[in-house]
């Protein structure tokens, strides 16, 4: 029987290796990217069986040479004799044993090379750069492609030789061609000869490192900066000269010992090989660093330093960031927005990190759909003016379906997918505080269109099932659950999938191989599988275009859009390297970490160092077939040339690129978050400024934040000074370098934006898409940073009490994001300010915006009047929520005053006794809790209840818009339900909690 298991068990193996193998060819086949696969993989095959051949075969031809040169005699002590009885044990294995051990040591080598694949590829795909390096004068392909893979190789051969001169020896000893005597070491003349050669072809590969290592300086980030600086370049580079040329020499003698067989020439040769390494490549260079270059550094590394900020610029594309002095002015004049009308009109209050469960509360219709934690920015064109928008999808949310339907038919067959797009303006609100939806409810309603004229279903995203089975023959009973049947009727929607989107599981070859993948018996034998049946899986955006893609670091924050009728993820793709010569190291973790990926625990980058990036790939992932589309948009970047080389057919020039689809692609955050890390340092170029250190930055930590953590960039339409027209863009400020143990000042001394728009017409890139745009504010700059402003907001009297009355009954106040915008001569802050009740179906509403400029505040129910009461009664523009949805308007220039534009003391006074009332209710409640008086307690929240109201109400006769805010606590109090407009409004019989 043991035969019969083994060929059995080695048949399950092989089977289980084709199931896996033959499923990725359907799969990469069924999305049109065949070739990656296997180019990808006859890469590693090819890799692996050059590495197993060389190992192994290094190894072998070393334990065959010494096992025929094994001399023959007769035992002449204790020890040989114990070799013999040890070669008797092991003569009826020999044979198995010389193969077995090469074979094994070439499997290890093999798969290690295997993952070496890129490099190999780029290698032998590589373009050049055009550029040369600043030290050899040398392409730098050549450090970014051949160096590495030469690197590479070098490294590999050493490894072959060293573990073959090992093999040698043993079987050497074995059979008795080494071994110790009274009167030293024996060797004989073969094992000499061999060890010799060994020797040799070490110390010719040991020359070609050190060669190597000339080059590698380059590389170095061991120093003050990255690349090679004064000791390298005048001591290090030399010396390693001086040990390859020293090196080639004693390989030589050891070649000469070989053949005349005197060896004394190649050991003392080896000896002052070592001592030269050790003087010349150790103690030479620290003596130099110590006390030539650490007296006279500043002097000295200059000009390194210069080639470190020329080279480290152009790496991470920040060699064209147009600087602008801008000397900001902290006065808030009357007026001042005039030239900013656009910019001001744009300014957005929804905040997409705070919003989550308001989309939930107003648009999850059912417990199995769900929204992200954060939603995306986007802009769309709506009645011919271009609208910044807060966007998510419904997906599908596979941990809300009841437990006891979470049958494997249910939950593979049944639940498949999400349903539709939520969009609602950014720059304004409703009455009560909730998004004004431009496209909403079940069915898809809104100014994006409705179901027919998009396809909303969801079956790739971010929250996908692992697989799913869908599709049936015309005319079959529909099986999965499509959505709720909308309003005024009850149950659910059927629907069956119709595209081509995944690969078929309607034979018995396919479901037995995908049984096996997903280690489901249920899938081998349900009864919901048809010959047209596909199977969906890899079905978030992210992991399909790394898939297709795999030379790509993708971004982590892909984002849904309308383009063309359908509803596409869009993936930003980079190529990165960490070989770029002189260029700084920068960790992808750490840059791309901010308030954001910590709350979420994703978004940033995977924790590796690179010192090259570009943004050379756009990608999109249908949501409904999954179908992926890459696009050249760096087409200049050598790096994807060689990729293109090596996989021609996979990438499109991005002249294939819609109208509608440039219209959504974005400068990426990611992208954005590493410039802008490289800037708090290389936005000086002076090499004698930027060793002094005086004129550092950093990032300011997020205000709103529990934790000290990096504010994130925010996407905002501005119009920058200087330029032409207001953009899409993406921000970020910087404040004087925070040391950690000390107090730096939070003033701001930087603002960033990047041109996010591309345009929207097909396959054109708007001229200033990618532009960094860099304002310097002077050194001596009195302009509040962002942890600045947030205290001045927490701490005014006025604003701390107002927020005080939002906070009381069950409510807590929730601070938006702080937006910064360079308007009016200086720096405008706008923070909203979210209200949020207790309870399981509350959710954030918009009750408050808190505006400042310079030193002076603003804090009003709306952004225009915030505005307005901020620059002395009139800012000049109007905010996009002077209307809101649902209350009444508001007049601009009436801040502090009635709608009439004139003072309205009464109210005024009103207010004033009203916030006063409440702050002695509150004292004297907790008064009388302390006394632990409850009766007394009970009087004073009566009092205070009345207080708040009153302050609503004369807050309200004060500005002019009503009662303008529901009572603290009374958010989550109802819930939107579709309009044919697409616009949520408030029902006050439904329920905020869904309906199942």
């Amino acid at each position: 029987m043991l035969p019969t298991l083994i060929v059995v068990a080695v048949l399950v193996i092989a089977f289980v290796f084709f199931a896996n193998v033959y499923t990725d060819v359907l799969w990469y086949s069924q999305l049109g990217f065949l070739e990656v696969f296997w180019r990808e993989n006859a890469s590693r095959v090819l890799i692996f069986l050059a590495a197993f051949l060389i190992m192994g075969g290094g190894i072998y031809a070393s334990v065959r040479v010494a096992y025929r040169a094994r001399p023959i005699y007769a035992p002449d002590s204790q020890t040989q004799d114990t070799l013999n009885h040890y070669q008797a044990q092991l003569e009826p294995v020999r044979r198995l044993v010389m193969i077995g051990v090469p074979a094994v040591f070439g499997l290890f080598a093999g798969t290690a090379a295997a993952g070496q694949w890129q490099k190999v590829l780029l290698f032998l795909y590589q373009v050049p750069f055009g550029q040369k390096d600043p030290q050899f004068g040398l392409d730098l392909s050549f450090f970014i492609n051949t160096l590495p893979f030469l690197g590479f190789v070098v490294g590999f051969l050493i490894s072959v030789v060293i573990i073959s001169a090992i093999a040698g020896i043993l079987t050497h000893y074995l059979y008795g061609a080494i071994r110790l005597q009274e009167r030293g070491l024996f060797t004989s003349r073969a094992a000499q000869i061999q060890l010799a050669v060994l020797a040799a072809a070490f110390l010719i590969l040991l020359a070609v490192n050190f060669w190597l290592d000339r080059y590698s300086t380059l590389q170095d980030n061991s120093g003050l900066r990255s690349g090679a600086l004064y000791t390298d370049v005048n001591a290090v580079i030399p010396t390693k000269t001086i040990l390859a040329v020293a090196a080639v020499i004693v390989g030589v003698l050891f070649i000469v010992a070989a053949v005349i067989g005197r060896w004394r020439l190649p050991v003392i040769g080896t000896a002052m090989l070592i001592i030269t390494a050790i003087l010349a490549g150790g103690i030479y260079p620290w003596a130099v660093q110590q006390f030539q270059v650490k007296p006279s550094e500043a002097a000295l590394e200059s000009p390194y330093i210069g080639k470190n900020i020329n080279s480290t610029r152009s790496a991470y594309g920040l060699d064209n960031v147009e600087v602008t002095p801008y000397n900001a002015t902290t006065d808030a004049t009357p007026g001042a927005l005039r030239q900013d009308a656009e910019t001001a009109a744009n300014i957005r209050l929804l905040d997409p990190n705070l919003i989550s469960t308001t989309f939930g509360q107003l648009e999850q219709y059912r417990p199995y759909y769900k929204f992200p934690s954060t939603l995306n920015v986007d802009r769309y064109n709506i009645d011919g003016k271009v609208q910044d928008t807060v966007i998510a999808v419904r997906e599908l949310n596979p941990n809300g379906i009841s437990p006891d339907q979470q049958t494997w038919y249910n939950t593979h067959l049944v639940y498949t997918h999400g349903y539709g797009i939520v969009a609602a303006y950014g720059n304004t609100a409703t009455a009560d505080g909730k998004p004004v939806f431009m496209q909403s409810g079940v069915p898809s309603v809104g100014k994006l269109g409705t179901d027919t004229s998009y396809q909303p279903r969801i079956y790739f995203g971010q929250f996908s099932p692992d697989y799913s089975i869908v599709g049936a023959p015309e005319g079959a009973p529909h099986v999965e659950l499509d959505r709720p049947q909308g309003s005024g009727t009850s149950g659910e929607a059927s629907t069956t999938f119709s595209g081509n989107a995944g690969p078929n599981v309607g034979n018995w070859l396919n479901r037995l191989s995908y049984a096996i993948k997903f280690q489901s018996s249920d899938l081998l034998l349900t009864n919901g599988v048809n010959d047209k049946s596909q199977i969906l899986y890899d079905r978030s955006p992210e992991q399909r275009v790394a898939k297709v893609a795999p030379y790509l670091t993708i971004d982590g924050n892909p984002y849904p859009a309308l383009v063309d009728g359908r509803v596409k993820w869009i993936v930003d793709g980079y190529t990165t390297s960490a070989a770029y010569p002189y260029s700084q190291q920068q960790q992808l973790e750490s840059a791309t970490t901010d308030s954001l990926t910590s709350k979420t625990g994703s978004g940033a980058l995977p924790n590796s160092s690179i010192n090259y990036i570009r943004n050379s790939v756009k990608a999109t992932v249908d949501a409904y077939d999954g179908s992926v589309s890459l696009y050249a948009w760096d087409a200049q970047d050598p790096i994807l040339k060689a990729w293109q080389k090596a996989f021609p057919t996979t990438v499109k020039p991005f002249s294939e690129m819609s109208g509608d689809l440039m219209s959504h692609v974005r400068y990426p955050e990611d992208l954005f978050k590493v410039q802008r890390e490289l800037l708090n340092r290389y936005h000086v170029t002076d090499p004698g400024e930027f060793y002094k250190n005086t004129q550092a930055w950093s990032i300011p930590n997020d205000p709103t934040a529990s934790a000290d953590v990096k504010q994130p960039p925010y996407y905002l339409s501005l119009q920058m000074p200087g330029q032409e027209k207001t953009a899409f863009s993406l921000t970020t400020s910087f404040i004087p370098q925070s040391v950690k143990g000390t107090d730096s000042r939070n003033v701001l001394y930087g603002f960033m934006a990047a041109d996010a728009d591309a345009g929207n017409q097909k396959g054109v890139k708007a001229s200033g898409y990618g532009k960094l745009r860099l304002l310097e504010l002077p050194v001596d700059t009195q302009v509040p940073g962002p942890g600045q402003v947030q205290n001045t907001f927490n701490s005014d009297p006025t604003v701390s009490t107002q927020l005080n009355l939002l906070k009381q009954g069950q409510s807590s106040v929730l601070n938006g994001n702080l937006l910064t915008l360079p308007v009016g001569g200086g720096l405008l802050y706008v923070q909203p300010v979210y209200v949020k009740s207790t309870g399981e179906t509350s959710y954030p509403t918009l009750q408050r915006v808190l505006v400042a400029f310079g030193n002076k505040i603003g804090y009003a129910a709306t952004l225009n009047e915030a505005l307005d009461q901020l620059f002395g009664g009139s800012s000049g523009a109007v905010a996009g929520d002077k209307q809101k949805p649902g209350g009444a308007t508001t007049t601009p220039g009436t801040g502090g005053t009635g709608a009439s534009g004139t003072p309205n003391p009464t109210a005024q006074a009103a207010l004033t006794q009203a916030l006063q009332d409440a702050n002695q209710a509150i004292q004297d409640g907790q008064a009388a809790l302390a006394k632990g008086d409850f009766a007394a307690y009970g009087a004073a929240q009566t009092k205070l209840n009345a207080a708040i109201a009153a302050a609503l109400a004369a807050e309200g006769n004060l500005t002019g818009a009503g009662a303008g805010a529901p009572a603290a606590g009374s958010a989550g109090t109802s819930t939107a339900s579709p309009s044919s407009s697409g616009t949520s409004t408030a029902s006050p019989s439904s329920s905020a909690k869904p309906t199942k």
